[in-house]
């Protein structure tokens, strides 16, 4: 196996157990004399070792700043069964957390670096796993990691790969990033599929939908949104699928408003709401962009969800994005009724949570109205965060009432 040296006092992070290795850290690549290429092939395993040799553990070659991603400490291999082995404690501590039922059948089976395999994501949506590589390596594994999935979850016979906006763009990359792996022939290829969330139903389009469908990382935040609907006007904006819209109404809201810029998003949340409580719902949903509706329909809402997509996905982009969920919560703030309730939310990873609220601040006080935090919100339990890797915190929320 191809070796990483690193400097001299380099290793101190993966003592600590973080899982990256920065190209700064490394010193040298020692390659085998009969090894066919001039530096390790993007995916490939290797061995990691400090300046005095001493074996750190293996883990995925990657050309960029994060080198390598360290799938094993303390050894120079990886184990064999190690893919059936890690998915298998990653579904028990799923198991053990009641997320698995009659009533719930859809979850996110693997977090990435929160169960100990960076670069891999699965959603779980009834009888099918669908899979994000956000790495060359876990590209590479893909039909190791399928076959591994359906020997351990047993409502799962298939396995979707969807990660052609997720693998690096300017990597050379082997084998098609979209498609079945398992089960194609049992797979509706008009893409009906329907999961249930605490007792709700919904259509999950992982062949045209964003990210593998669904935002599973919002289940516990739709619940509590649940309670405070009763008998309320509400605006769910960036709608998607619809989650929020659909458990408001379960929650007996007075009317519900979804809004969302793609009109294939405004069609799933109407499906989604059909299904569930009829054509009659008190629901209307409308395909325009967010600032526009938000200014001209104020002072309408007593109950108001603000749930954008990433503003800031990478470091570079941190500052105009907090300007963006300033003025995104100043309309919010601004637009609700007195005494009404804003969830509002951001999952960019480069926005920090303490960064975030002060960003609500500055929104709060530039419309000058008094506003309360009654809730912190954060991701699940089924989306774990390595304590040893605080960046794999990205969702946070707060609820809020204004007067």
């Amino acid at each position: 196996m191809i070796t990483v040296h690193l400097k001299p006092h380099k290793e101190e992070s993966l003592l600590r157990f973080h899982p990256w290795v920065f190209s700064g850290a490394i010193r040298s690549i020692a390659l085998d004399k009969d090894y066919p290429y001039a530096e390790p092939r993007e995916g490939e395993v290797v061995q990691v070792v400090d300046a005095k040799g001493n074996i750190l553990g293996v883990g995925h070659y990657q050309i960029g700043s994060i080198a390598v991603r360290i799938l094993a400490f303390g050894v120079n291999d990886l184990p064999q069964d190690f893919w059936r082995e890690r998915i298998a404690a990653a579904y028990e501590v799923r198991n053990s957390l009641g997320l698995i039922s009659a009533n719930n059948n859809s979850f996110r089976l693997i977090h990435g670096e929160g169960d100990f395999l960076p670069g891999l994501i699965v959603d779980i949506y009834a009888d099918t796993a669908v899979i994000q590589a956000h790495s060359i390596g876990m590209h590479y594994h893909r039909q190791e990691i399928a076959e591994a999935i359906i020997q351990v979850v047993p409502q799962v016979d298939k396995v979707y790969y969807k990660s052609d906006d997720t693998l690096p763009h300017k990597a050379v990359i082997e084998g098609a990033r979209v498609g079945y792996l398992i089960g194609a022939e049992k797979a509706d290829t008009e893409g009906d599929f329907w999961a249930k969330e605490n007792g709700l139903d919904f259509r999950i389009d992982w062949l045209r939908g964003q990210k593998t469908g669904f935002f599973i990382d919002q289940r516990d935040n739709r619940s509590l949104l649940e309670h405070y609907a009763k008998d309320k006007e509400v605006l769910n904006m960036f709608c998607y699928t619809g989650g929020f819209s659909v458990y408001a109404l379960r929650g007996g809201a007075k009317l519900v408003h979804s809004v969302d810029v793609s009109q294939k998003a405004i069609d799933l949340v109407r499906s989604n709401v059909a299904h569930n409580f009829g054509e009659n719902a008190p629901h209307e949903a409308f395909a325009e962009e967010a600032f526009e509706f938000m200014a001209n329909n104020q002072n309408k809402y007593d109950l108001i969800i603000l749930d954008p997509p990433a503003f800031a996905k990478h470091r570079d982009a941190v500052k105009n994005a907090l300007r963006g969920y300033q003025r995104l919560n100043a309309k919010g703030i601004q637009s609700i009724r007195p005494g009404g309730i804003l969830f509002t939310f951001s999952c960019s990873q480069a926005i920090d949570k303490d960064m975030f609220r002060l960003a609500v601040f500055s929104a709060a006080a530039q419309v000058g109205r008094k506003v309360r935090i009654l809730h912190q919100l954060h991701q699940p339990a089924d989306h774990p965060i390595n304590i040893y890797h605080p960046e794999g915190e990205y969702l946070k929320g707060l609820v809020l009432q204004v007067e």
